[in-house]
């Protein structure tokens, strides 16, 4: 916030931010005869679209009083924007500007009273927003005069003798040194303290606290050869405090940190063991070359032996923070290095937040009271926000087995060098470039690519490519590749890119594919300076860059080498595809570019607009047990988060990551959606089991004892079935189920027999596939869920006769069947019967081998309601009921987290413990709520996920408004979430199932139609024939279950767009069939009038016309909900029906014509995805 104050005296308090799409007309408003004489005729969208930084001021109404738009090009077409540097050095006296300081101006309005408060306002927070920037040049035509605002900040720049220049612009420049200053660094006195005890305090009392009133004083007079106290000054006074030490526990960091990238901090010795003996080709993961030159720094006064790293990619080009794998060599061997340590270390570090942008000013200074020493260091917690000055460091990843609750960055001397220079690579440039990459996976795809652009500068298909080097004093230290995207059509329309920029402003020539990046990570800092000037030189608006899954044999043909760069682009949310008919649609199908099915990849991408835009780093340590739906749906949204990079993401689970789903296993997530998220980018994997929680060392225990430090604990293991207990009946008394006294829910505590196989996971059911020709004799399937029918299902698939497949259903624990409608349970029977499948009602496990011991199991005894009978068994697969797991229930209680039947949590997550959290069918919500009957299993995995992941996020999200405390009355009402509940499969006779229902608690169908509110529903086709389609439409016409029974595969995902949909929606679904014009629903939502309902940005249509009747559209005009409600309330009196006048009113007012053209603007925008509709143009 900043006060400004108008030329007749007036103050207005404004707050400076990054410019949103919704201040165009606030910014259009401002522009002016006298802007377009400066500036030009400006599109203002097009130039925000571009822009590399655009600013607004803002007063505390949010009306924008002035704006900037910022490029890293001259403004009026002066000169190429990749020829600039030049252009300037040869026709200005000023030669010190470089695309790495310096932007241009483009343009510049303003509110006229306001214009000189507003501009010097402007300009101090962009050098305040880009600290490397240290002059912002304009062009204006020779001729004008700058506007009254402007005039106070800029200066004509002079142009040399010699010049040839076109005389017609001027060139004018505005320096730092006006607005924030370089500060000045010195050593501490013990008179600076009275200066920065506020500062101090500001953040924290704990040390005060700890070392006493005078600690700064302490340790500023203590000083020596090994420790200094420096301070920054501003106007004579203190505004910053560094204490920095040349002792370094390099031991304890060599044990926690992969520091072989920077050779272990240490100078190079020849007694170093860089590698294991026996083994010189050793490689891991992500294991770090070193390319050792020498970078001649006496020109910018820095020492020289900097030791040039690359950081290795991982074969599917990603950046693998995955420690599990990446350490798993790392931990058998640690480099030993001998030589004297080379890094000194920043003790403590304050600033003051107005100066917060000059950090980096302290490194020249302390780097030269160590001129031995090559390396700065500094940890911190996990816990603290990434301040300014470490986002230029580098971070070190930790090792698998480090339980240091600190995180280490790193800084070179070399990477203080401001001569980083990024050109187009030349065929001279081989050489160098092959000795920076020697060690890389991809070392020779690169060097190929580099080769094609010196011969060729494109593909043998025509491809152009292009070919960029960053040197720094004459020395390569990066490289890059980059060639133009061809599938454009294809990104648009399967990923959101448009939640970044608006496709339309873009040619299609300005997309380009990423294919290859190297940086030497002493410049890691420098690294989005790198992307944006490819974007500049290469002529590009956008770079995406794709991460192809692996395969199974670890090769990855698709695979592009790109390094720490990743982290510096956003991740793409993929699209929802519609299915379509394309058979009925012929010719007005969309193109092959969008249809067209190709491999899947996660997306990943790059702009203009986000070259100076910065992510905020969040380190805290998330630590997630079980990947289990609401598990991958909490870490999805966490990776999708554009504007955050969470660097210590973990999930522990069993088989690892999920991602060879078998179909029709899992409706939230298939082996697709993981490949278009790529987790393995992003998240840590432990594989293992969790067996215990330390709440006090706040870690996970792991199977064989391994470690896991979490600051963020969240539960969400759900339940799984579970070994079944046999009842030890004796069969021979001839005993019934009310005769037995043994519960069969007991935890079984034998031994498990080898072929009892119990299907948690697809890991669990490919291993059972494994071994399914080994099933020589019959196979038992026990338990009444939905997974008996589809596991019979499989086995009949896979050849097994079905005399010998005997399914064994246990009693009903509710009147409630797993498929709860009766036509369906009828013509499942039917193909049982078909197929020879024995089928056994009301049964329980009586014995294994008659009581003997059961591994294996040879044959199984039951007792049912009548008489018990004994099977022969091969194999036994179990889905007899689901629990919590035994060691997760033991971990959770010997921590001492509540646990009644399950984990106990508050409507936050929250359990007992503030710093964990718990979700999915592993919990319950407490008592003191009164809602026992609900937990989340009535609710959709994937909505808990994402309303798990938002209750986290509010504690990282700088953009999130602070949650407040629900109201006293309103704080004992658990939250009712609304997403649908999915479930299906192919069921015996290979009737493909769907259904799809609102959360609640079961009910019986019979049961739930005799309700007087219960609406109607809709059937075509008979089960038996497989042709089955039944709707429900609730009492208020909205669509509230779905079920799908059909011999013919259809499109789940577009059937699941049509829960929630009002009937009308559905083209009058209700009325047409009242008049016996539907006579198979398979075919009605197969139509062409549909595909937009099943369209992933139909749900912004409708937002858009609700908010546009549920807004006055006029003066004196009421809003269409504001009518309906006077008519509700009475306050209107109608000589006609209610819904005939609303009606009438809609028709004669502009509501209708508003929404008729958001409907046809919604069809024109969208016609990639939806031209079987017309849309203006063709009518």
């Amino acid at each position: 916030m900043a006060v400004i104050t108008s030329a007749t005296g007036t103050t207005e308090v404004v707050c400076a931010r990054r410019t949103e799409s919704n201040d165009i007309p606030g910014i259009v408003s401002l522009v002016n005869y006298s802007t377009e004489i400066c500036f030009g005729r400006i599109n203002v969208v097009y130039l925000l679209e571009k822009a590399n930084l655009a600013v607004t001021l803002s007063n505390e109404n949010n009306k924008v009083l002035a704006h900037a738009a910022f490029f890293d090009y001259p403004n009026w077409n002066i000169v190429d924007q990749a020829d600039w540097e030049p252009f300037l050095h040869q026709n200005y006296n000023n030669s010190k500007c470089t695309p790495l300081n310096t932007l241009f101006m483009h343009l510049f309005v303003a509110k006229e009273e306001y214009a000189v408060g507003c501009c010097q306002e402007i300009i101090r927070t962009v050098f305040n927003a880009v600290p490397e920037l240290h002059f912002i040049l304009l062009f204006i035509p020779s001729q004008e005069e700058l506007g009254s605002g402007l005039a106070t900040i800029f200066e004509e720049m002079v142009s040399v003798p010699d010049s040839t220049l076109d005389m017609d612009f001027t060139l004018l420049v505005c320096h730092r040194h006006q607005y924030g200053p370089l500060l000045y660094i010195r050593n501490a006195r013990v008179e600076d303290h009275d200066d920065l005890v506020p500062i101090f305090m500001r953040h924290s009392e704990t040390l005060r606290e700890t070392y006493g009133e005078y600690f700064l004083a302490e340790m500023i007079e203590a000083q020596d050869e090994e420790n200094h106290a420096v301070v920054c000054e501003d106007n004579g006074a203190a505004v910053g405090f560094m204490s920095v030490c040349s002792q370094v526990n390099i031991q304890l960091l060599h044990e926690c940190f992969d520091l072989a990238t920077f050779h272990g901090l240490c100078k190079p010795h020849p007694d170093d063991v860089l590698k294991l003996p026996q083994e010189p080709n050793i490689e891991t993961g992500e294991n770090s070359v070193k390319v050792l030159h020498s970078i001649d720094a006496k020109t910018e006064d820095v020492p020289s032996q900097a030791s040039d790293t690359v950081a290795t990619p991982s074969p599917t080009g990603s950046v693998q923070t995955n420690v599990s794998e990446v350490s798993s060599v790392c931990n058998a061997f640690h480099p030993v290095y001998r030589g004297a340590v080379s890094a000194f270390c920043i003790q403590l570090f304050c600033i003051d937040e107005k100066h917060e942008a000059r950090s980096m000013d302290f490194l020249h200074f302390i780097f030269n009271l160590f001129p031995d020493k090559d390396f700065c260091i500094i940890t911190v917690p996990h816990l603290v926000p990434e301040f300014l000055l470490i986002q230029n460091f580098v971070r070190v990843v930790p090792f698998r087995n480090s339980t240091l609750d600190q995180e280490l960055y790193v800084f070179h001397r070399a990477g203080l060098l401001k001569s980083f220079n990024v050109r187009r690579a030349t065929t001279s440039d081989l050489p160098a470039v092959e000795m920076l990459i020697k060690t890389l996976d991809l070392n020779k795809s690169i060097l190929d690519d580099l080769r094609i652009f010196t011969l060729a500068r494109r593909d043998p298909d025509g491809t152009p490519v292009q070919a960029f080097v960053a040197e720094v004093l004459d020395q390569i230290v990066g490289v890059s590749v980059v060639r133009n995207e061809m599938d454009i059509e294809y990104i648009r329309s399967h990923y959101n890119i448009e939640d970044f920029i608006y496709f339309n402003h873009h040619q299609k020539e300005e997309h380009g594919h990423l294919y290859h990046f190297a940086l030497n990570p002493i410049f890691h800092h420098y690294t989005k300076y790198f992307l944006k000037e490819i974007l500049r030189l290469a002529y590009k608006s956008c770079l995406y860059y794709p991460i192809y899954p692996q395969s199974e044999e670890g090769k990855n043909p698709y695979a592009h080498s790109l390094t720490s760069a990743l982290h510096y682009m956003v991740p793409v949310r993929p699209r929802r595809q519609i299915v379509y008919p394309l058979e009925k649609l012929g010719i007005n199908a969309p193109s092959k570019q969008v249809s067209k099915d190709q491999l899947s990849y996660a997306l990943n991408h790059i702009n203009r607009k986000l070259t100076l835009e910065p992510k905020v780093s969040v380190n805290a340590r998330i630590v997630v047990v079980g990947a289990s739906n609401v598990g991958i749906s909490f870490l999805e949204t966490l990776i999708f988060c554009p504007h955050l990079k969470f660097n210590n993401l973990t999930l522990i689970s069993t088989h690892g990551l999920p991602g060879k789903n078998l179909p029709g296993l899992n409706h939230c997530f298939n082996e697709k959606d993981y490949a278009l998220m790529s987790l393995c980018s992003w998240v840590n994997v432990v594989v293992g089991k969790m067996t215990g929680i330390d709440r006090a060392a706040k870690h996970v225990v792991v199977s064989k004892g391994k470690k896991v430090p979490y600051d963020h604990l969240v539960l969400c293991t759900g339940q799984q079935y579970q070994v079944p207990c046999p009842t030890g009946a004796d069969i021979t008394k001839l005993l019934t189920n009310r005769e037995v006294t043994k519960s069969y829910k007991q935890r079984y505590t034998g031994k498990v027999p080898t072929n009892l196989f119990i299907l948690h996971d697809d890991q669990d059911c490919l291993k059972a596939i494994f071994f399914s020709p080994f099933f020589l004799g019959n196979v038992i399937v026990y338990g009444n869920t939905i997974d008996t029918y589809t596991t019979v299902e499989t086995l009949l698939s896979l050849g097994i006769n079905g005399s010998r497949i005997h399914l064994i259903q246990l009693p009903l624990s509710s009147n409630v069947t797993c498929l709860n409608n009766n036509a369906i349970e009828r013509a499942v029977k039917e193909a049982l019967s078909m197929a020879d499948v024995s089928v056994y009602y009301d049964s329980i496990l009586a014995q294994w081998n008659e009581g003997s011991h059961p591994d294996p199991i040879t044959c199984a005894s039951f007792t049912s309601n009548t008489k018990p009978f004994k099977l022969q068994c091969s194999a036994f697969l179990n889905f007899s009921h689901k629990g919590v797991d035994y060691e997760t229930f033991k971990a959770i209680n010997e921590a001492c987290l509540v646990y009644d039947g399950r984990l106990v949590i508050d409507t936050n997550f929250h359990t007992n413990d503030i710093t964990i959290r718990a979700a999915g069918p592993l919990t319950k919500f407490s008592n003191i709520y009164y809602a026992n009957e609900w937990t989340h299993s009535n609710f959709s995995s994937k909505e808990i996920g994402f309303q798990l992941a938002a209750s986290i996020l509010n504690l990282f999200d700088p953009t999130l408004e602070p949650v407040s405390e629900p109201p006293d009355d309103m704080d004992r009402l658990i939250p009712m979430y609304k997403g649908c509940k999915i479930q299906g499969g192919v069921l015996p006779g290979g009737y493909n199932y769907l259904y799809i229902s609102k959360p609640g608690i079961p009910t019986r169908l019979d049961v739930q139609i005799t309700q007087p509110n219960y609406g109607m529903e809709i059937i075509t086709g008979e089960a038996i024939r497989g042709n089955y389609f039944r709707i429900h439409i609730n009492q208020y016409g909205m669509v509230e279950t779905i079920t799908c029974f059909s011999k013919k595969p259809f499109p789940v995902s577009n059937y699941i767009c049509l829960f929630g949909q009002h009937e009308r929606v559905l083209n009058n679904l209700c009325s047409r069939w009242k008049e016996g014009l539907i006579s198979d629903l398979y075919s009605y939502f197969s139509e062409p009038w549909s595909l937009a309902i099943y369209h992933d940005r139909f749900i912004d249509l409708k937002k858009e016309l609700r908010q546009i009747l549920t807004s006055k559209q006029g003066d004196g005009l009421p809003s269409l909900e504001q009518l309906a409600c006077e008519i509700v309330d009475g306050e209107l009196h109608l000589s006609e029906k209610p819904k005939k006048y609303l009606k009438r009113f809609f028709q004669q007012s502009i509501y209708k014509k508003l929404v008729e053209e958001s409907i046809l603007s919604y069809l024109n925008y969208n016609r990639y995805h939806l031209p079987m509709y017309a849309w203006p143009g063709i009518i």
